[in-house]
């Protein structure tokens, strides 16, 4: 089997681990699968956990999305048509992993940061100014969904800005579209006013 294809299925499957459901089910009682949101990712973990273990939460999803890209970019390269699509499909499958993980029935989280490792890769640059604008959304309406949804549909902007690949953008674009459909829920929420807001109790 040619190596692009093993490291994108290496991709999936470690997109895949629920880095959320094994903290959670290593340091607490709690199945964040079926309390608060009931999201696998790490906001879930620290309003459940605490601010602790969302944080670790967070790293470890970043790094399931980064993990596969450094490991293509070594054993395939870059520069060129064919590698950048290689790159690209590796990426998405790590991402696709975490939206639907093989280890939960397919089902998974929204991506975020996941997607965020990603990028870091393939684009630090263009990860930093979107952490901005997603702090700068969070700071103004505390609302992390928001937050997610405007930096989703900036990465491709500052992909666009940050690198000469339309492969790459491509890539961009194809995940804010998942993003924004793993998002379908709390864009309903944000619609009829109704979105939870970071630092707000759950309404009984």
């Amino acid at each position: 089997m040619p190596k692009e294809f093993i490291l994108c299925i290496l991709a999936y499957l470690m997109g895949s681990i629920p880095t959320g459901v094994i903290i959670s089910r290593k340091f607490s009682n709690i199945d964040i699968q079926t309390e608060g949101s009931r999201n696998i990712g790490a906001t879930n973990v620290a309003r459940l956990l605490g601010k602790r273990f969302g944080t670790l939460t967070l790293l470890g999803d970043i790094i399931k999305g980064s993990i596969p890209v450094v490991l293509a970019l070594w054993l395939i390269g870059t520069g060129n048509l064919k590698t950048d699509i290689w790159i690209s499909l590796v990426a998405l499958f790590s991402v696709v992993g975490h939206m639907y993980s093989i280890f939960l029935g397919f089902r998974g989280g929204k991506g975020i940061a996941t997607s965020a490792g990603v990028f870091l890769v393939l684009s630090p640059s263009a990860v930093l100014v979107d952490i901005l604008i997603f702090l700068l959304v969070l700071l103004k309406w505390r609302i992390v969904s928001l937050g997610s949804l405007c930096a989703a549909l900036c990465m491709p902007i500052l992909i666009a800005l940050f690198t000469d690949s339309k492969i790459f953008i491509l890539l961009a674009v194809t995940i804010a579209a998942l993003i924004f459909f793993r998002h379908r829920e709390n864009i309903e929420r944000l619609l009829r006013g109704e979105e939870r807001r970071w630092g707000t109790p759950k309404a009984s």
